[in-house]
């Protein structure tokens, strides 16, 4: 047992620096302790004597009030502790440790740690950065999300196979040492890229064979099981149960069979839906992945790529697929949070496009008003100039508006009141929902019946943008189950802080709206003795709207790591005509920005984006 204790060891970070020696010491002194889902490893209010070690598996912390009731405090994953604190204390306390999915731990005697780390300096001092690992979580002053040491990639189809090669030679070039384990028989070793068969004679490796391979890789920090969805439901079993991560790639066609399959494991061990990801492989054929209602329930995330190349008036979005699968590995969720500003959110098209063009890949995008338009149709997979043209193209206002003083506002009620934004935007993205969105794509509107914001990120998409642009006193309320919504630039013009909440690590906000001319209706603060006409009702309700949205930048803006600012404040707030030229301003602000933004992510991640 002491050799498999040894091989469980030296994968933890406990051991990091320790000589093999060192680490079968320590092994033989541990004792391997393997639970089942809903199994208690500690129950609150019993005397901790043990530290535990977690090589594999999910295990759910709860604290535990005095009737009983618990409250889940955090998840523990491969290469994390529980107890090195807590088996100090004279007293118990009342805290669960719990099985969430089959998992393995090494127990290790308090007082025998304590012996190994006053005699191996490097134990000691890797157990003081376990425990400032926790702390730093618990505090949130580590932003990068955990790591998975093992990555289960399954392949519904072939047409994903390229998968594992291009995150293999991505990592590598971060400086990672990655390694596979694989049944797929077109696979072609490379010398620096250990690998192994996963099926010999026919037949999936045992557990001990996978036990001594794991062993053999010990020194390699990334290990991928890459395998075919079309094993046997016990093969797909034991793949799964070494993952930290799971990456079931399929193509629309392809769902009916992986759900089959996925709903079976699930049903087998509910927690694996917590680290499971789908990855959608579309293409020309199949540009956009499936609305699956019950998606949600079978998995944690899913990610859409695609390894065609983009077509007529697409961006790269799906090209960059690959590179989000790579920050889900790295712990990294970057997010945009595009503002209100009527005619001058045209500016966000050029700072998305910017941000494509220079790398940056963005995992997330939360809009309010004419941040949820811009924002929706890029994370459909549009181009940035393709929309900034369609944008001035749409709402040009026909003859008979322009001959009119204030035509451009004119024509804005007349587009809202008579329900013309609808079919102007489905020609674009028809009825699809913001699930099927190429990236996750969240909308913010308000409800005039609680006074709160409703935070949409799932739903018929264009439903969702008509919410969040639906500006009061230019149209009425959108009423439908039991809510009046109007634009969400009233409580919250920057939707910063809904991609925080939704786990984003790294958030990119754009203000339209942060400069104000200091005009309105040719009336300035230096001409005071001067007579004006005075400013229309349209002109003083989007003025308002205007001065708000100023003043409530810093609600939900706060959490953000870098604000971009395109000055707009030459251009009217209906001048849809000008999409271009404000798009312009947008790639000039974030031209500025792009040091920043990349000297503030390689802090996050020096490999990644030093």
């Amino acid at each position: 047992m002491s050799e498999e204790n040894f091989v469980y060891l030296k994968r933890h970070a406990c051991s990091s620096g320790l000589s093999d020696d060192e680490i079968m010491q320590i092994a033989e002194a541990t004792e391997l302790v393997k639970v089942e889902p809903g199994q208690y490893v500690h129950r609150a209010n019993e005397k901790l004597t043990a530290i535990y070690l977690v090589v594999q598996g999910r295990l759910k912390v709860t604290l535990q009030d005095s009737d009983g009731a618990e409250t889940e405090m955090r998840s523990l994953t491969r290469g994390t502790q529980f107890g090195i604190l807590i088996g100090a204390r004279i007293d118990p306390i009342p805290m669960n440790l719990i099985a969430n999915e089959p998992s393995t731990l090494l127990r290790l005697d308090y007082q025998k740690m304590l012996d190994f780390a006053a005699t191996i300096p490097a134990f000691q001092l890797n157990l003081f950065r376990l425990v400032g690992d926790d702390v730093k979580k618990q505090l949130s002053i580590d932003r990068l999300q955990q790591r998975p040491q093992v990555v289960t990639v399954v392949h519904q189809t072939s047409h994903s196979r390229p998968l594992t090669p291009s995150l293999i030679r991505r990592l590598q070039q971060l400086g990672e040492k990655p390694c596979v384990g694989t049944d797929d028989p077109a696979w072609q070793p490379t010398q620096d890229v250990p690998s192994c068969a996963l099926i010999e004679n026919g037949r999936l490796l045992t557990h001990e064979q996978g036990q001594q391979q794991l062993k053999d890789w010990a020194d390699y920090g990334r290990v991928f099981i890459d395998c075919s969805g079309d094993l046997e439901l016990e093969g797909l079993e034991r793949a799964i149960s070494f993952g930290d991560r799971i990456l079931w790639c399929v193509r629309p066609q392809d769902w009916d069979v992986a759900s089959g399959k996925i709903k079976a494991l699930n049903a087998k061990v509910p927690g694996w839906r917590e680290k499971t990801d789908l990855i959608w492989v579309l293409d020309d054929e199949q540009p956009i992945a499936p609305f699956v209602p019950e998606l949600r329930e079978l998995v944690d995330r899913d990610l859409k790529l695609s390894f065609s190349p983009p077509s007529e008036n697409q961006n790269r979005l799906l090209a960059h697929g690959v590179e989000r699968v790579v920050h889900r590995l790295r712990g990294v969720r970057v997010g945009v949070a595009l503002g209100g500003g009527a005619a001058r959110g045209m500016a966000h098209l050029g700072v998305l496009k910017l941000l494509e063009e220079n790398g940056i890949v963005v995992d997330m995008i939360a809009g309010t008003s004419a941040g949820a338009m811009t924002g929706a149709l890029y994370a459909s997979g549009l181009d940035p100039d393709f929309l900034a043209e369609s944008f001035a193209s749409d709402l040009q206002p026909p003859w008979i508006f322009r001959q009119m003083r204030h035509g451009g506002y004119w024509y804005l009620l007349h587009k809202y009141r008579r329900g013309k934004f609808d079919p102007m935007l489905r020609r674009y993205i028809k009825d699809s929902r913001l699930e099927q969105s190429q990236i996750p794509m969240l909308t913010v509107t308000v409800d005039l019946v609680s006074g709160e914001p409703k935070v949409r990120e799932n739903g018929d998409t264009v439903k969702s943008i008509l919410e969040s642009i639906n500006l009061p006193g230019l149209s009425s309320p959108i009423c439908r189950d039991g809510q009046a919504l109007v634009d969400g630039g009233l409580v919250n013009n920057i939707p910063a802080d809904v991609l925080v909440n939704k786990g984003c690590n790294f958030v990119i906000a754009v203000s339209v709206t942060a400069k104000l001319e200091q005009e309105f209706a040719d009336i300035r603060s230096d001409s005071a003795n001067k007579k004006h006409k005075a400013p229309s009702t349209l002109q003083t309700i989007m003025r308002g709207y205007q001065v708000q949205n100023k003043n409530m930048n810093s609600v939900g803006v706060h959490p953000a790591d870098v604000v971009v600012e395109p000055d707009a404040t030459q251009f009217d707030l209906s001048e849809f005509t000008r999409a271009a030229e404000l798009a312009a301003q947008g790639e000039t602000a974030t031209i500025e920005a792009i040091p920043k933004i990349r000297e503030l992510l390689a802090q996050l991640d020096p490999e990644l984006f030093g």
